[in-house]
């Protein structure tokens, strides 16, 4: 008997379903907790689109103009989004939450005390109960990027051009609870103080959009 170790053929128009089918899940139950969640552009190729004429921006953005309107938890309009197109999931900040980006230097000696994900190129986010800017020592690094209110961020398991954006602590793992902000600032502080802290600064490439918050 000889073994055929080749994968099977899948037909693209079925991943693309599946994917849209995964993703589509997966924004529903940020919802169902309560995580307003807004459809973001898609990974095609090398760059994303969003299927809006014209548009030149070439990273993750939002597929929507009125984004901050319309982000949602409402299951119907979730699941109108989804049902045609691979969107990625974005989860808007500032009202539910707050994310803390940071780079990896800073981020993988933080203890995790809530739901912590990480993109491929290293870059870490805290969530934390809204509304408390960044104390001074994490204020003065560019590579420490508050979102809150106006911003924006990329959830799991949404693709980007390295990689996908995946859980190192999962919303699951803590019941869905928020730390406190002061807590995990003190402890990313701490950290960037130590001498096993963060080495040269590295700037994030959505800079421009994330530190609306800051």
């Amino acid at each position: 008997m000889q073994w055929n170790n080749r994968q099977p053929f899948v037909p693209p128009s079925l991943l693309d379903r599946l994917d849209r089918l995964r993703l589509r899940r997966t924004a529903l139950r940020y919802a169902e907790h309560g995580w307003s969640v807004t459809p973001g552009a898609w990974l095609s190729g090398h760059h994303f689109d969003c299927g809006r004429p014209g548009c030149r921006i070439t990273g993750c953005h939002p597929a929507l103009d009125t984004w901050t309107e319309s982000a949602t938890t409402d299951p119907a309009r979730i699941t109108a989004w989804w049902r045609r197109r691979p969107y990625a999931v974005l989860l808007t900040t500032g009202t539910t939450f707050d994310v803390l980006e940071v780079p990896a230097a800073m981020g993988r000696f933080a203890p995790a005390a809530g739901p912590v994900a990480v993109t491929a190129t290293g870059r870490w986010m805290f969530f934390v109960a809204p509304g408390r800017p960044l104390r001074s020592e994490l204020e003065h690094r560019l590579d420490v990027v508050r979102h809150g209110t106006g911003s924006w961020i990329p959830a799991p398991p949404s693709r980007m051009i390295e990689g996908p954006v995946r859980w190192v602590n999962p919303p699951g793992r803590t019941g869905w609870r928020l730390p406190d902000a002061g807590e995990v600032q003190q402890s990313l502080a701490a950290v960037f103080g130590s001498a096993r802290g963060p080495g040269p600064l590295v700037v994030p490439r959505q800079l421009s959009t994330s530190r609306r918050s800051a």
